[in-house]
């Protein structure tokens, strides 16, 4: 299908991957729940051809090639001709797109951490918040601390949406619970991070303050099982993405010590599966998990140490936990998600 959409509504979705969690999970679930809204509208997404069949029928794809880096970016800049609202759904708005334009930036890493980039990266990432915040008609923040940022670099008002769980989650029985714990070969007790290894994401500050209380840290994602991994720890490499529920119920804490993060879906997702979790208190972390997970003031072995040490020894904190946790989850729904940003479309249209 060529750029001719006359679709009132569409979507650029060119960082949507097959599988992909964090800005993919939004950019998938926000347009299932925006379809089955019934708002009338008609809608098309910009995607890349290897994703195409992830999108809903009515929604109509306008393929691209399969693309990384600076390609995919060159391609989020061609225009989409069209008789309504643009919609980015990762900032990258086409050049010269006509009609109403809205962006939704997840963070503004570029700007407040740009040692997790290359130099030529971050500059780049720059260059494209700041293009897309003077020409955006409006903006989607996903977090009240990445619309705070949005205001204080750029001068721009967001609309703040916060997002929900993927619609994978859900609190596991005692068999399958059992039944990842034989096909991992996981140990009776352990405190568990999910991602790939990364310096931002502090994994190996957690797995010292765990050795000290002498519990395991078990790490699982791409790299995991690599010889980077914390000393000590055990590596399950990648894990089945129907396998992350009961990882998550199975562990006796799951940690989310990231350095940076606009919203931090990953934790809220460990509690919608029944997890215990500590996060680190940075960015929109916070006003993420609320009460549903304990938020961890600082970097250091020093800082995580108590914490594990009360979720592993206090049965009642962490059910406690879980019980908020789930109240947290419920309260927050993708349907209310589409519904705000619908509601912006009608504001721009």
């Amino acid at each position: 299908m060529t750029d001719t959409s006359s679709g009132s509504v569409v979507w650029g979705a060119l960082a949507l991957r097959p599988g992909g969690a964090g800005v993919q999970t939004y950019q998938r679930e926000l347009i299932r729940a925006a379809v089955g809204a019934g708002s009338g509208r008609t809608f098309a997404a910009v995607v890349q051809h290897d994703v195409v069949d992830e999108l809903p029928p009515a929604v109509a794809p306008l393929g691209r090639p399969v693309t990384t880096g600076a390609r995919r970016a060159v391609s989020g800049l061609r225009p989409v001709r069209l008789d309504g609202v643009f919609h980015s759904l990762d900032v990258d708005l086409p050049v010269g797109q006509r009609g109403p334009c809205v962006s939704t930036v997840h963070d503004m890493s570029a700007f407040d951490t740009p040692w997790a980039f290359g130099a030529v990266r971050a500059r780049a990432g720059r260059a494209l918040l700041r293009r897309s915040m003077r020409r955006a008609d409006a903006v989607i923040a996903v977090s009240a601390f990445t619309a705070d940022r949005i205001r204080e670099l750029t001068g721009r008002t967001a609309t703040v949406t916060p997002l929900a769980p993927a619609g994978w989650t859900r609190v596991p029985g005692h068999d399958e619970v059992e039944a990842v714990r034989r096909k991992y070969d996981l140990p009776d007790r352990f405190v568990l991070q999910l991602g790939t290894l990364e310096p931002g994401k502090n994994p190996h500050v957690v797995a010292e303050s765990a050795r000290d209380l002498g519990v395991p840290m078990v790490l699982g994602g791409a790299g995991t099982d690599g010889p980077n991994r914390p000393p000590g720890s055990l590596g399950l490499g990648f894990v089945d993405q129907s396998d992350v529920p009961a990882l998550y119920r199975a562990a006796d804490v799951v940690t989310y010590a990231s350095r940076y993060e606009g919203f931090g879906l990953p934790p809220v997702e460990a509690m919608a599966c029944g997890g215990v979790v500590a996060a680190s208190g940075v960015g929109g972390i916070p006003e993420s998990v609320g009460d549903g997970a304990v938020v961890v003031g600082g970097y250091t072995v020093g800082s995580w140490t108590p914490v594990l040490r009360e979720l592993l020894e206090d049965r009642g904190r962490r059910a406690e936990l879980r019980a908020e946790a789930a109240r947290v989850v419920r309260a927050r729904t993708w349907d209310a998600v589409a519904a705000e940003t619908l509601t912006v479309y009608d504001s721009v249209g």
